[in-house]
């Protein structure tokens, strides 16, 4: 039988790699935890899963197709949790790093509803910055 107990990680294929590993590591504070070079890889740690970061003209990229765009993502969006979650504190962050986020609102998660802002990073993917649930 099997059992999930958690998202292990999540693999994006990118274009520009310095502008989304600025997104990633330096706006959202997931510190880079390994570089493969010589695949296109490199492996961010989000709590306890992890972001990948895999180049598009690198060995496993390549195996893809044609790169990811707002009119052909790879992914619809993709979901952190954060602890502690203060809406309004978030979005004037994301704004001062020149990112427009969408509003605080109620959306169900794997722990429940609870509050959730929509942010894209800078190649179109859609990032979703989760808080806890409602009755936490």
């Amino acid at each position: 039988m099997i059992h999930i107990t958690a998202l292990d990680h999540l693999v994006l294929r990118v274009q520009d790699l310095e502008t989304m590993l600025n997104f990633y590591r330096d706006i959202l504070g997931c510190p880079l935890e390994r570089a493969k070079e010589d695949l296109g890889l490199y492996q961010l740690r989000a709590g306890n899963s992890l972001i990948d970061l895999v180049t598009v003209d690198g060995k496993i990229g390549k195996a893809g197709g044609a790169a990811p765009g707002r009119e052909g993502r790879n992914l619809d969006h993709l979901c952190l949790r954060l602890d502690p979650f203060d809406g309004e504190a978030i979005r004037q962050y994301l704004s001062s790093k020149g990112l427009e986020a969408g509003p605080v609102e109620r959306r169900y998660g794997a722990e429940g509803t609870g509050p959730s802002i929509y942010v894209l990073d800078p190649e179109g993917n859609t990032v979703e910055l989760k808080g806890p649930p409602d009755d936490a």
